[in-house]
């Protein structure tokens, strides 16, 4: 009986010390990361932080709820700020490429509304050009026709000069075979030609007088009738002297191809 009761008293014992030794392993586990339960506690508050901190990230990274965290969880929060901004520089500069591409497109629209009948050509008449009537030495008898085109646009010189002189009812004719092989053009500022054949140098012409004024009309494209206004060159004060050989040549864009006739 004595030796059960001994035997059980030292399992007893046994049991406790067990125990004992398996508290105290607990114990030293617990307390070797330095932190202990309070610390774990405390890493599960710092989840909650990083949880509740996450929203505000994705709103552009409130500080508050950074400074809410652990450091870990306020560093990922500014990150996440930071990115929240570059995405808004991102949609600004965006916004900004729109509106310059507008711009471009509105100065397009305008240039290609610019008038374009500024350039168009028009027919030289005397509104629009200055006559100059010169006699020649050479050939003899006869007289140069120059017409300057004084405007802002380029004018046509169809066919020849419709010349009268004094009180003449009707134009001489005109020498067929001078006729260019296109139409006379003139830029602004440029000049076109003819020659007038004044009178026979045999004397052989009849009805010779001398006249002391010049009116020079122009045609139209359809030659069929003068148009605009008629230029009205002066002449030497002596005058000039004309007969019935009277005659011009067509409007030339060179002075020697008037000349020639």
């Amino acid at each position: 009986m004595s030796e059960f009761r001994t035997s059980r008293t030292s399992r007893t014992r046994l049991v406790a010390a067990a125990a004992t030794a398996v508290l105290a392993a607990l114990s030293l586990t617990a307390c070797s990361d330095g932190t202990g339960t309070k610390d774990e506690g405390a890493a599960a508050t710092g989840s909650t932080g990083s949880a509740s901190g996450t929203p505000s990230a994705s709103s552009g990274g409130n500080s508050s709820s950074g400074a809410s965290g652990s450091s870990g969880t306020s560093g990922s929060s500014g990150a996440s700020g930071s990115s929240g901004s570059a995405n808004g520089s991102n949609g600004s500069g965006s916004s900004g490429g729109g509106s310059g591409a507008g711009s471009g497109s509105t100065a397009q629209t305008s240039a290609g509304k610019a008038p374009t009948s500024a350039g168009k050509p028009v027919t030289c008449e005397g509104s629009n050009t200055k006559t100059v009537a010169a006699p020649l030495n050479r050939p003899v008898n006869h007289m140069l026709l120059t017409v300057t085109n004084t405007g802002s646009k380029t004018c046509f010189l169809y066919g020849y000069p419709a010349v009268a002189f004094g009180e003449a009812q009707s134009v001489p004719p005109v020498i067929e075979d001078s006729q260019p092989q296109a139409v006379v053009t003139l830029e602004p500022g440029q000049s076109g030609y003819a020659s007038v054949s004044l009178s026979a140098t045999d004397g052989s012409g009849s009805n010779g007088r001398t006249e002391k004024s010049l009116a020079v009309a122009f045609y139209g494209r359809s030659m069929s009738g003068s148009v605009g206004k008629v230029a009205h060159p002066p002449l030497p004060a002596k005058g000039i002297y004309i007969d019935d050989s009277l005659k011009v040549t067509y409007w030339q864009q060179e002075m020697d191809d008037a000349i020639s006739w």
